[in-house]
């Protein structure tokens, strides 16, 4: 039950009770530019020239292994009704690739800031979790790109303290919650200097395993301003009471994480191009109302952007 009160919990902002005792009306945000139930998977098949470029025993034994993070709310993957079933833009992305190249997903959720150091370590072959292109990251492991996201920021609709965040700058004196092990973790720690060369009070980051306890934090006033991914701002502001989205901050492709050097680059990012030439890609991004996010082109670890 973790995983669903945590959904409802984000859906309600209610303040954090024992169990889950949340109406049963109240627990599914409206919906805003997604729409989970259309199909965008059954008319695709196993493309022999795309599988052909899997690994020989990769290809027999027919299975790929994902360690994928799962959040509370659309798009990138979150859970059905049912607590169980994982839905979301990178669940549909991987399937459709899954199926053109004749494997199965074996499917494990963890923890953000867990998968990419378990791709090192063999436990998975793939990651997924919105995971952004950086040089960092670039240093252990490899990615193949299948959407453009990034950063953004949120507040309280109701506080004007920050129209909008053009520099970290404006952060400055305040407390900034966001994901454990995320880029902006790693933005807002290493940019810090920045307050104290302006002649400010610092920002106090306060960083979270899971989304729900950020947007309660934020809406409780323990937090102030909220940085996340572009896409589910959007969403969450569209959805939840007392929430603007700022903006854009930054924006990072975001692609298939694997352990550096894994063999199964070429062939995720042949199936990706392929989606993407076929329509089908369109069609998944259009679902989860993240048109604004698409790319020309997969790429195998790109240069982070700018």
């Amino acid at each position: 039950m973790r995983a669903r009160c945590l959904l409802m919990l984000t859906a309600v902002l209610a303040l954090v009770v024992s169990g889950c005792a949340v109406p049963a009306d109240a627990v599914d945000p409206p919906v805003s530019g997604v729409r989970p139930a259309v199909d965008v998977l059954s008319g695709l098949a196993k493309d022999d020239s795309i599988a052909a470029l899997l690994p020989p025993e990769v290809r027999a034994a027919g299975v790929v292994k994902f360690g994928s993070s799962v959040g509370g709310q659309p798009p990138s993957a979150y859970y059905a009704d049912d607590n169980r079933t994982v839905l979301g833009l990178d669940v549909d992305v991987s399937e459709a690739v899954a199926k053109l190249l004749g494997l199965r997903i074996e499917r494990e959720v963890a923890s953000f800031e867990t998968i990419l150091p378990s791709l090192a370590g063999g436990k998975y072959d793939v990651g997924t979790g919105n995971f952004g292109v950086t040089e960092a990251r670039k240093q252990t492991i490899d990615f193949v790109t299948y959407i453009n996201d990034g950063q953004g920021f949120a507040v309280r609709a109701d506080d004007t303290r920050v129209p909008r965040v053009d520099s970290l700058v404006a952060l400055c004196g305040l407390k900034v919650g966001t994901g454990a092990g995320t880029t902006f973790e790693a933005t807002l720690e290493r940019e810090k200097h920045v307050c104290g060369e302006a002649g400010k009070p610092a920002y106090e980051v306060l960083s979270f395993s899971e989304n729900a306890a950020i947007y309660l934090g934020l809406q409780q006033r323990h937090i102030d301003v909220v940085m996340s991914t572009i896409n589910g701002l959007r969403y969450a502001a569209a959805n939840q009471p007392n929430l603007r989205f700022l903006g854009e901050f930054k924006r990072l492709d975001v692609g298939f994480a694997l352990p550096k050097g894994s063999p199964l680059a070429p062939a995720f990012q042949a199936a990706v191009n392929s989606l993407i030439g076929s329509g089908t890609y369109a069609r998944i991004l259009d679902k989860w109302g993240t048109k604004d996010s698409a790319i020309p082109e997969s790429l195998i670890s790109p240069p982070e952007r700018a």
